[in-house]
């Protein structure tokens, strides 16, 4: 029995004392863990939680499947980010991944989202940019299929920056896809990835994922009304667009 007990004391020794892995309160059992390295501040625990949370959503509303598409947050100068790989209902506090804005890993030892680069080049080139949301979802991708740039379907465009244009095609995770992404984003909050999907930036991880879920929807909408034989879709003009996002500018509580 004194044996037993002494080969689980050791076990729990070598789990605690694990790479990469330290106990955040003393090595009690089944408390939460952290990486190694520094410590995550309370601001980055609390950016993680949004961070899952959100991921989590792109799934249950249809976003994404699997483990395609990847959620980043901004936490002053470390970028927090979705890992590879990994399904995001099994994502917990000791899985924080963290890099800062040269690509170095800060938090985690899990490997990064493959998409990386696409993420870092919007924070190092937006200064609004605070958090980043890229999904394959269904409809925004069949239209980066068949045309250069979202036609003007609805006056939510206007919340975008203007007409959501589609980046040329590159393969996914390179340094130039991100170009070719950013090229796209120029004046925008928003994109689409020919043969990939959507990229969208805000302030907050919501905005990030509210532009997402509008673009899908403007994708979906355009596809339904090219659908009906013989007809085309009333598209906005130039003027009717500027006046939308005017207005879109102030829409919403303020203070």
């Amino acid at each position: 029995m004194a044996e037993e007990q002494r080969e689980q004391r050791e076990q729990q020794r070598q789990q605690r004392d694990a790479p990469g892995v330290r106990d955040v309160r003393g090595g009690a059992e089944g408390v939460a863990r952290e990486p190694r390295g520094r410590s995550v501040r309370p601001e980055e625990a609390h950016a993680w939680e949004a961070l899952v949370a959100t991921a989590r959503r792109t799934v249950s509303e249809g976003l994404v499947v699997g483990t395609s598409g990847n959620v980043s947050v901004r936490v002053e100068g470390t970028v927090l980010v979705t890992p590879s790989g990994v399904p995001y209902d099994r994502l917990t506090p000791t899985d924080i991944t963290g890099v800062d804005l040269d690509g170095r890993q800060v938090l985690g030892t899990l490997t990064p989202t493959s998409e990386l680069p696409m993420h870092l080049a919007v924070y190092r080139t937006t200064g609004a940019a605070a958090a980043v949301v890229h999904t394959h979802a269904v409809h925004a991708t069949a239209v980066s299929t068949l045309v250069p740039e979202l036609p003007v379907i609805h006056y939510m465009a206007g919340a975008l920056g203007g007409p959501v244009r589609v980046a040329p095609y590159a393969t996914y995770g390179t340094d130039e896809l991100a170009e070719n992404m950013l090229h796209a984003l120029a004046d925008r909050s928003g994109c689409l990835l020919q043969n990939h999907g959507t990229l969208t930036y805000g302030t907050t991880l919501d905005q990030a994922y509210d532009r997402t879920a509008q673009l899908e929807w403007m994708c979906r909408l355009w596809l339904t009304a090219s659908s009906v034989p013989g007809l085309s879709p009333t598209l906005l003009t130039e003027a009717q667009l500027a006046e939308a996002g005017e207005r879109l500018r102030g829409y919403g509580q303020r203070g």
